[in-house]
């Protein structure tokens, strides 16, 4: 019987009385903690050092923190606006400080990108697991507290909302250890601004033990605003869009490459003819047998199905655009049919005769295929059925039997156009900016219906249920980053050459297995080609890694701005020539002796001369042939003003170009030419509180931006 507290307080008393002082807590990734809760048990701890706390979770979130004097002029009251009353995970402060008392320790399998490279503690008890295999993992730890923000729904049910993903397939597993005689607890904070996701997120009360029902606990949730798409993104997203196939599915991450590709695709949905004018003097043409082959330039008459471990903003609004619009459904009869053609809308009279031909249904209707002719909308929900009989809306009793004449003509008007009961969109988990909330709890009922929130074991893997799977994920695309790869096709992604993990492996590994086992998938990963720092230019394509999430076994397809690398079955010396043609060709020579020197291409290869050219000033004149809407620097919105959309350019720019030594010279030459930029960069001086410096350092940072500024205008 569920029980209903008021205040965290009361939740953790129970807590306490209940498992003991020692405590495995187990907290989903993201959005989904009630950090009301946590506070208040790591509080306790702090408190109590014979209290044991071990917290195991994934990407723990805090508000952003800059790092330089500049950039906290920028994002402190970007922050205190965007975040609000947003209640800051406790431990997550400490960990960052290394404060943790010695009774806690945090195990994270997944962090926020780059946040926790210099961190002892996060390193050390860092879990490397795929997404999948999370659960498994929790429970083996024995973990005997979950907890989790929940939607309320009605005096029955409560949606998992934003994480559904592992509490659905770890909810049995504890189940089997209560059984077992183990203390758990499973606890909900309830917060209304979450989006009530129906489907298989709504789930009864009786899940949970407890409910915290507290309105002082109902902050304003994490967001993460979209972020820039800069020109390199918007090629690499460029040519991605061109690898998604009608009729298919498609699956992305969060970032800027995600929300390029998605673009671009909108672009390709609802502008054809300038989506093939962009390609076209892209060049893309080079790539045009892999383009054919595996995706097109043409518009999606079909639609896609989406189906991503997280549902992003980018995602939802292909789904508002009617890109995602592919229904599947779980039946594997019905889809079967519905792949091969033989089914279609409208449906009508020929529909029956497909059922029956095919013997999903028999003449005779029973109780169990009446109701799933109804469930699937092919027949009007109010006719009943018994042995003899079939019962109509209009009052009229006829034989039950499809092969009598009179029952078909009598059940004709009865027959629904329209098939019900379809996904659009599976996901695991979801994150993003307010407006994307906004828009999942706008969503109406059949909307709503369409967009299944589901298990990590569903969207992520092939195994259970697979017949069905496989029937409803054909033309997989599975697009993800890496920031490095090698000249030989591995990816890394997650973790940095000496050991260090960046972020970590999520669902990486579990979707470019997935593509190399579904007829007609693909994996493709999308990497910008080089990066710059302190002024210096470094490609990401290299010759080796000391470290590999994706081993270069399960190559596929690369992509960069500057093209596409069909890696899949090709032998090494193929796959070395196709990566060079889509690295910089600054750094194409070296890549070349590399080979050479190791025997991997001939001695008198060269990069064709088609490939010569891949330089950013090449992609700059291609830009400058088309507008602003076309490569827009926030492709999907976002909560910057003009002025700080601005900034963030600017800012960029300092940290790409920065050295000590330009440093300097940047604000000596900024010196010179500060009376002309004052007035026309007066709106974001005072943004950045820099109208009036009153010290020599804020001089220099005037300087500074104001260099920044005119080199990023335009």
């Amino acid at each position: 019987m569920t029980q209903r507290v008021t205040s965290a307080a009361q939740a953790v008393d129970r807590v306490l009385e209940t498992v003991g002082g020692e405590i495995r807590l187990g907290l989903p990734l993201g959005l989904g903690k009630p950090n009301r809760f946590v506070n208040e048990l790591y509080r306790r701890a702090c408190e109590d050092p014979h209290i044991s706390l071990s917290i195991y979770t994934a990407l723990s979130l805090g508000r952003p923190k800059a790092g330089s004097d500049l950039e906290k002029r920028f994002l402190n009251p970007f922050v205190e606006r965007v975040f609000g009353d947003y209640e800051e995970l406790d431990y997550l402060h400490d960990l960052r400080a290394g404060k943790l008392p010695e009774n806690v320790i945090v195990s994270e399998f997944f962090f926020q990108p780059g946040s926790m490279l210099g961190n002892g503690h996060a390193q050390q008890h860092y879990i490397s697991s795929n997404y999948t295999h999370a659960p498994r993992d929790i429970n083996q730890r024995r973990v005997n507290v979950v907890a989790q923000m929940v939607a309320p729904i009605d005096e029955h049910s409560v949606s998992l909302s934003c994480n559904p993903e592992i509490t659905l397939d770890l909810l049995p597993l504890l189940q089997d250890r209560r059984a077992a005689g183990e203390a758990i607890m499973v606890i909900g904070q309830l917060n209304d601004e979450l989006p009530k996701m129906t489907g298989d997120a709504q789930v009864s009360q009786d899940s949970f033990d407890l409910l915290i029902d507290d309105a002082a606990a109902q902050t304003t949730l994490f967001s993460t605003p979209n972020m820039p798409v800069d020109l390199q993104d918007h090629f690499v997203g460029l040519h991605a869009s061109s690898l998604l196939r009608d009729g298919g599915l498609i699956q992305i991450g969060i970032g800027s490459l995600g929300d390029a590709l998605v673009h671009h695709a909108l672009k390709r949905a609802l502008d054809n003819d300038r989506y093939q004018d962009i390609c076209e003097a892209a060049g893309m043409a080079r790539f045009s047998g892999i383009i054919d082959s595996t995706g097109g330039l043409g518009e999606f008459r079909q639609g896609l199905y989406g189906c991503s471990e997280m549902v992003t903003a980018a995602l939802l609004a292909l789904f508002d655009a009617g890109v995602i619009r592919r229904p599947v459904y779980d039946d594997l009869a019905l889809q079967t049919l519905i792949n091969e053609g033989s089914l279609s809308e409208p449906l009508g009279p020929h529909a029956i005769d497909v059922l029956l031909q095919r013997g999903v249904i028999q003449a005779e209707l029973t109780a169990a295929s009446l109701a799933w002719l109804q469930r699937f909308g092919i027949i009007d929900s109010r006719i009943q059925c018994n042995a003899e009989t079939l019962l109509l809306p209009d009052s009229r009793v006829v034989p039950n039997n499809l092969n009598v004449g009179a029952t078909r003509d009598a059940l004709a008007p009865f027959i629904g156009e329209r098939l019900l009961g379809g996904t659009l969109l599976h996901g695991g988990f979801f994150l993003g900016p307010e407006a994307f909330y906004a828009r999942l709890r706008a969503l109406d009922k059949v909307e709503r219906s369409s967009v299944n929130m589901t298990r990590i074991s569903f969207v992520n893997q092939l195994y259970g249920d697979e017949q069905l799977k496989r029937a409803q994920r054909q033309h997989g695309r599975f697009f993800n980053t890496a920031f490095t790869m090698t000249a030989l096709g591995a990816g890394v992604a997650d973790q940095v050459e000496d050991g260090r993990v960046l972020s970590g492996v999520g669902g990486q590994y579990n979707f470019v297995a997935q593509a190399h086992e579904l007829d007609g998938g693909r994996s493709v990963l999308m990497l910008r080609s080089w990066r710059e720092r302190g002024g210096e230019a470094a490609s990401n394509i290299v010759w080796s890694y000391g470290h590999n999430t994706i081993p270069r076994h399960l190559r596929d397809i690369v992509v960069t701005e500057y093209g596409i690398a069909d890696l899949r079955g090709r032998n090494d010396s193929e796959v070395v020539q196709a990566m060079l043609n889509i690295t910089d060709s600054r750094f194409q020579e070296a890549l070349l002796q590399q080979a050479k020197s190791v025997g991997k291409l001939s001695a008198d290869y060269q990069v064709p001369e088609l490939f010569s050219a891949n330089r950013p000033e090449r992609l700059s004149e291609v830009r400058q042939k088309f507008s602003d809407d076309d490569f827009p620097m926030f492709p999907l919105g976002c909560d910057f003003s003009a002025v700080e959309q601005q900034l963030i350019a600017a800012l960029g720019w300092l940290k790409r170009k920065m050295s000590q030594k330009e440093y300097l010279q940047l604000g000596r030459g900024a010196l010179r030419e500060e009376r002309d930029q004052v007035q026309h960069f007066s709106a974001h001086l005072q943004r950045m509180g820099l109208t009036a410096p009153q010290s020599m350092k804020e001089r220099l940072y005037r300087r500074l931006l104001l260099a920044a500024l005119s080199a990023t205008a335009g």
